[in-house]
């Protein structure tokens, strides 16, 4: 199973920034979201382990923004050290639908996006605000792809 970091740098390789397709950390979070709420509704099982918490701007990987945090609200690049090993075609095929589909967005529109979705409201609006738990992801993503 890969990392969430993993999955980051899978996304971010998927950008090109002479088109004007970038990623900043608030868009990747989203990113990051999505694809668990879609593996764990198609496959059943978690993409990665790493937990997400809902924060004010939505969704976060912990582990993931403080490694790129220090971009601000700027573009990450594509970062080194890709490994594939750990990413199935299978799941490259389900992250690739998911950037093609959720990519095209603003960090800003998405952000907005999760705030109305189930996950991430339950776990916001529960003091303090904690973990989206997995279930409830695969709960909502399940009626997505049904």
């Amino acid at each position: 199973m890969a990392s969430a970091l993993e999955i980051a740098k899978y996304f971010l390789s998927l950008g090109d920034e002479e088109a004007g397709d970038t990623i900043s950390n608030l868009k990747l979070q989203k990113l990051l979201y999505y694809a668990q709420g879609f593996h764990l509704a198609i496959f059943g099982s978690p993409l990665f382990e790493d937990e997400i918490e809902a924060w004010t701007h939505g969704p976060v990987v912990p582990s993931v923004y403080h490694e790129f945090k220090t971009y601000g609200g700027n573009t990450i690049p594509a970062q080194a050290g890709l490994d594939l090993a750990d990413i199935s075609d299978e799941t490259r095929a389900l992250l690739d639908e998911v950037y093609n589909v959720y990519g095209q967005f603003s960090a800003w529109k998405l952000r907005n996006m999760t705030h109305e979705e189930e996950p991430w409201k339950h776990a916001y609006d529960s003091m303090p605000a904690g973990t989206i738990s997995k279930d409830s992801m695969k709960e909502y993503f399940s009626t997505l792809v049904s």
